[in-house]
């Protein structure tokens, strides 16, 4: 009888360690994900040239991609089932295929790319060639290049208007910003801007763009409509990440050298609050509806939660060694963070801000893409 009641004790306790991996594979799991969908994360490992693609369900790795020599701009094409990118050292666009998790094409784009962007209806992709001082327009659909125009000195970065009919590029070696028309990439103006431009935020309304500097603690403004600056603005810190709200109205910029996060008024083109976070705030992402900024502290291993409303602070949460890249999953239910020193992919369920787990990556990872599919 002992025995008996031994096996059924057992039976019990296995059947109810079953329902709450059952509970809790529940309550990882996506809220929007459908039974037949995939959720994927996709890392840019720079010492290696690869890409980790992790299944986000499952939580783990599923493969390891070779893309190219320092893989970078790292993109979820907005409507195909496909991640691009760009081989910096390669000098080439690469396209992977995510239900295959293989490479289907290499487009070269010129010497020396770092970054791309999408036209608002995903029929283009623009890549600027800091080596070659060009840029290119590609064709989606049929992955050839469909036009090509000049920028100024080591073109950084070029970003695509909301309205789709302007290219604006940074040019750090001239400190100048391109505007060319988005069809024809032919030049409609330059403007000069504060040293050495990086980044580009462009309005909702397509009026204003800023840029940061690379070098210097300001940002400029410029107005697109008479295609001039109408300001450089002092920032007391270096920007090293710019992102904008969605509806236009703020811009958030952790500077490490600040210690914490500068927030510009677009409108009246002021600094308008500050908030110490931190040891060296680097990057972040700002939550779908806007209410929360996940910002990333390279120097203490943490994420800290800035509530957007009343600027207050959530307890920071550990990830890593040296966090950096952030990005939310569709939904915001899932926050992953990427640590270029441990090299591994953080996942924080956001609703708790707690820490699900840590994947391993390749070497030196930095860019990082979400696929839904």
């Amino acid at each position: 009888m002992k025995l008996r009641l031994n096996y059924r004790l057992i039976f019990l306790l296995l059947l109810l360690a079953g329902f709450g991996v059952q509970e809790v594979a529940v309550e990882f799991r996506p809220s929007f994900l459908r039974d037949d969908a995939h959720l994927f994360a996709y890392v840019g490992n720079t010492a290696e040239g690869t890409i980790t693609a992790i299944d986000l369900v499952k939580l783990s790795p599923v493969a390891t991609v070779p893309v190219g020599p320092g893989p970078t701009g790292i993109r979820a094409h907005p409507s195909r089932k496909e991640i691009w990118g760009l081989s910096s050292a390669g000098g080439y666009a690469w396209i992977l295929d995510v239900r295959t998790d293989q490479v289907v094409a290499r487009i070269p784009v010129g010497a020396a790319p770092y970054a791309l962007d999408f036209s608002p209806d995903g029929s283009r992709a623009y890549v600027a060639s800091s080596g070659s001082n060009t840029v290119v327009a590609i064709d989606c659909a049929t992955r050839k290049i469909v036009a090509r125009g000049r920028a100024g000195r080591r073109p950084w970065i070029a970003r695509v208007s909301p309205n789709g009919k302007l290219l604006l590029v940074s040019n750090r070696d001239d400190s100048t910003v391109s505007l060319l028309d988005a069809a024809s990439l032919a030049s409609l103006g330059v403007v000069a801007v504060a040293p050495h431009p990086e980044q580009i935020a462009i309005l909702p309304d397509n009026r204003k763009a800023f840029v940061t500097s690379g070098t210097s603690e300001e940002i400029s403004v410029l107005d697109l409509s008479r295609k001039k600056l109408l300001a450089n603005l002092s920032l007391g810190g270096t920007p090293d990440d710019l992102i904008l709200k969605p509806d236009g109205g703020e811009l958030y910029i952790p500077s490490s050298n600040a210690h914490g996060l500068l927030i510009v008024n677009t409108l009246t083109n002021e600094v308008g609050d500050f908030l110490l976070l931190g040891m060296s705030p680097s990057a972040g992402i700002l939550s779908t509806d806007s209410q929360v900024l996940y910002i990333s502290d390279s120097a203490t291993g943490h994420v800290v939660p800035v509530a957007i409303a009343d600027r207050q602070t959530a307890p920071a949460i550990l990830v890593g060694r040296a966090p950096l890249t952030c990005r939310l999953t569709p939904g915001d239910d899932i926050l992953l963070v990427v640590d270029t020193a441990s090299s591994d992919l953080a996942v924080i369920r956001a609703k708790t801000l707690s820490l699900i787990t840590i994947i391993p990556v390749g070497s030196r990872p930095r860019d990082l893409a979400i696929k839904f599919f």
